[in-house]
């Protein structure tokens, strides 16, 4: 088949943005607050608009905040927000909202926090890049501090083995149709056996415990820090001032 017939891969961003934001101590939820003068989400949903990879962007948000939402993409000119939907009570219940309302000609689905700001054109690109290895990836960056398990009084039990050890970050990418029959098989589970929904907290382990597929550890990006307190407001801050001084 020539080259210009063949299908183009059709990716599709999932951009959460419903969470409360408790440890940020203010009255406006982190996602909302102002860096640089546009609120954080705004930051991480022009970074998909921007990537010429990403087809189209849903945004998951609070009910209360749907027209806020709304109005925002219009100010910023957020064209590829093809969606803007209401999130559930749990997080992996928030996804779920988001890509099941994805074009059904969808191939890929990127899940990233809205409390990322600063995730990169390339960190974008290398995940649409490396999923197609194998149909499920995650960004994640090998921990910097030595980690300690502690005991049920507070006490460290155990030093782990950093080496093997990884903070995991988003986008969290996946073959659509292989997500949908992960959550296929999760809902069936808590049907069945009503686990504390409370424990799942990540994409990648509906993905790891549903299917038999492995998830691969993608080489992230220290500056993609998640927004959860105060003093990442000061480090996103400056990481920004960085990118515009070309540093």
């Amino acid at each position: 088949m020539p080259e210009e017939e063949k299908k183009k891969i059709k990716y599709t961003a999932v951009v959460l943005a419903a969470g409360s934001g408790s440890r940020m101590h203010s009255d406006i939820k982190k996602q909302y607050m102002e860096l640089s003068g546009i609120p954080v989400v705004v930051h991480s949903l022009l970074r998909f608009e921007k990537n010429d990879l990403i087809d189209s962007v849903i945004l998951v948000t609070s009910h209360e905040d749907l027209q806020y939402a709304l109005a925002l993409t219009l100010q910023y000119g957020l064209r590829k927000v093809k969606n803007i939907v209401e999130g559930g009570s749990q997080r992996f219940r928030s996804v779920y909202n988001g890509v099941k309302v994805a074009d059904g000609d969808t191939d890929y689905i990127l899940i990233h926090d809205g409390a990322r700001p600063l995730v990169s054109d390339e960190l974008i690109t290398r995940c649409c890049r490396e999923v197609l290895k194998g149909g499920a990836c995650v960004a994640a960056v090998p921990l910097k501090d030595t980690v300690k398990r502690a005991d049920g009084e507070g006490f460290a039990a155990e030093t782990l083995d950093r080496s093997s050890l990884y903070a995991v970050q988003t986008p969290q990418t996946f073959s659509y149709p292989l997500f949908m029959e992960a959550y296929r098989k999760l809902f069936q589970t808590i049907r069945e056996y009503h686990p504390d929904e409370s424990k799942i907290t990540d994409d990648a382990m509906i993905v790891e415990g549903m299917t038999d597929r492995k998830v691969r550890l993608i080489e992230g990006d220290y500056r993609n820090l998640k927004i959860t307190t105060p003093e990442d407001m000061l480090i996103a801050e400056a990481f920004l001032q960085a990118e515009k001084g070309g540093n």
